[in-house]
């Protein structure tokens, strides 16, 4: 008899962990999908076009509420954990629900997970989300486009619409108006389709590659939260954030990749002081001596905008560098203290999700997180902005939600850029990368 499954996740991984290894397993049967993190999704079907002909009625995803209803109807005999962005006491009490149904528990590593390319793969990675992993892959893609090499970037998923796509392909803005994204997808693409990158996403990571190898000489993968990569990578870098030191031996499963990676780059070290550096360098050479170690600053600056007259600015922050990613403030603050600038404290001026966000996230700082998985939200964000009394708006998202809400003020954009000041520089990075490639004789260019 084949054993029942739930799979709990985050609209990513469990995604990818049942198509790589459940789908067409006749020893399992998938119950459901729970799902956690993401705020204001609403129950939705896995459908049958992308489950396979074992679930010829799709498969539901629920909240991860309903953990409690599915052990005893119809019960299941295992839960695998698929999701990221945990602290080890958060794994601990996941682990410890999920046990007390009486179910076994389970983890897919990677042997069970990974796919192999033929072209090479260089994968980007954190220890939390936040730490500047986009920031370190736009380096790495323009390094390699400089080499005369056609890069195929694949981002960590994030389908949070009702409708799946198995593959999605962006290579120009108005690409963007194929799907229902939400600003967090935005925030992740927008800025490969604006530097000429074409950016591959979807829910069957299996399509989406061989799909990527057909117009690419190699694939970058941009990890999301801090999961470790779908694709086995040639070479393996995690990024680590100067200002949280310690994030890199509490997390999961941004410590695994802390401990399985080629090449640390420890990141923000311009806003860190000299302690939290070396102690990180410390742990390094403890846990993972065979890893070679950069640092770099993050160089944030207004690239659109005019400051004259703008005294007082409301500031807004991608959502889940500032939810589940547990930093109290992103790149729009330092902005405004470099540039010398007021913060208006939003709180008071939240409305409906927003609201409901700073009373969940206590460690959120006077920023508004970009919330907008939904047309409530937007409307909550847009209210929000609207409210607050600024002279203008600092947003440092990479996505250009002036598309999405109207808002009464001008809007002032902050952008930011890694700049490797220590250690091996991007440019040795991809030397070290194409070595292994050749050396692997996986170059064949089309």
């Amino acid at each position: 008899m084949a054993r029942k499954v739930v799979i709990l996740g985050a609209s990513g991984r469990d995604f990818h962990n049942f198509n790589v290894y459940f789908r067409n397993n006749p020893e399992y049967r998938v119950v459901a999908f729970l799902q956690t993190q993401i705020e204001g999704l609403e129950p939705r079907l896995y459908p049958p076009e992308l489950a396979g002909e074992l679930y010829p009625n799709g498969i539901p995803i629920l909240g991860v509420g309903y953990l409690d209803k599915l052990a005893v109807n119809p019960g299941f005999d295992e839960i695998v954990l698929a999701y990221s962005d945990l602290t080890f006491q958060e794994l601990g009490e996941v682990l410890s629900k999920a046990m007390s149904t009486g179910a076994s528990f389970r983890i897919l590593g990677f042997k069970d997970t990974m796919l192999e390319s033929i072209r090479p793969v260089i994968a980007v990675t954190g220890v939390k989300t936040g730490v500047g992993k986009s920031s370190v892959s736009r380096e790495i893609a323009l390094e390699l486009r400089s080499r005369g090499l056609r890069v195929g970037v694949v981002r960590h998923p994030m389908p949070y619409s009702r409708e799946f796509y198995a593959v999605q392909k962006f290579e120009k803005p108005e690409d963007l108006g194929k799907y229902p994204l939400t600003v967090e997808e935005r925030e992740e693409y927008e800025h490969y389709i604006k530097l000429g990158f074409t950016v591959y996403a979807g829910v069957d990571y299996g399509v989406i590659l061989r799909d990527a190898e057909k117009n690419s000489d190699v694939i970058l993968w941009d990890g999301g939260n801090n999961d470790f990569p779908f694709y086995k990578p040639d070479y393996y870098i995690t990024v680590v954030d100067a200002m949280r030191p310690g994030l890199e031996t509490s997390a999961f499963p941004g410590m695994l990749n802390f401990m399985a990676c080629d090449h640390v780059i420890i990141n923000k070290a311009d806003q860190a002081d000299k302690k939290a550096i070396d102690d990180i360098k410390e742990r390094v050479r403890k846990l993972n001596p065979k890893a070679e170690v950069s640092v770099a600053y993050s160089d944030v600056y207004i690239s659109e905008g005019d400051l004259k007259g703008v005294r007082k600015v409301i500031v807004v922050e991608d959502a889940p560098t500032v939810t589940h990613g547990g930093a109290s403030y992103a790149a729009g603050f330092v902005a405004a203290r470099k540039y010398g600038l007021e913060v208006v404290d939003p709180r008071e001026y939240a409305r409906g999700s927003l609201k409901e966000v700073y009373e969940k996230y206590k460690h959120i700082g006077p920023i508004v997180p970009s919330l907008g998985y939904n047309p409530q939200q937007l409307k909550d964000l847009e209210e929000t902005l609207n409210n607050a009394p600024a002279d203008a708006i600092l947003l440092a998202t990479p996505s250009d939600i002036t598309a999405l809400v109207k808002l009464n003020k001008p809007v002032i954009r902050v952008s930011f850029k890694v700049r490797i000041v220590e250690g091996p520089g991007f440019k040795d990075i991809i030397d070290r990368f194409l070595e292994r490639g050749w050396r692997k004789n996986i170059f064949t260019f089309s």
